[in-house]
């Protein structure tokens, strides 16, 4: 699967290394154009995952805030609600950018 904003694919992964959590498909960091990516300010904070990073991606002179996110930190009990390990894995704000 593919992450692109605007026709750049930001991320760019194997269906089979996504993990699905509540709706969303993260990605492994290794499958993403990180020199696109900050981080953002925005706090945020999820009872069972931990605390959360949100991510400006800037493509072209242009940001795009809080485009993603991810749990760099996830709480450890939460892995076997997932199934697996998840830290530092990016999801996307489908709002902003294209999955396909």
């Amino acid at each position: 699967m593919k992450a692109s904003i605007g026709g750049i694919v930001i991320g760019d992964a194997r269906d089979t290394d996504l993990i699905s959590i509540e709706g969303n498909f993260y990605f492994p960091p290794s499958s993403l154009s990180a020199d696109l990516f900050s981080d953002s300010p925005t706090p945020y904070h999820c009872p069972w995952k931990g605390d959360c990073q949100y991510h400006d991606v800037s493509i072209g002179g242009s940001t795009h805030h809080d485009a993603a996110w991810s749990y760099p930190d996830p709480h450890p009990a939460s892995f076997e609600r997932v199934g697996r390990d998840y830290s530092g894995y990016v999801a996307f704000d489908t709002a902003q950018v294209t999955l396909g």
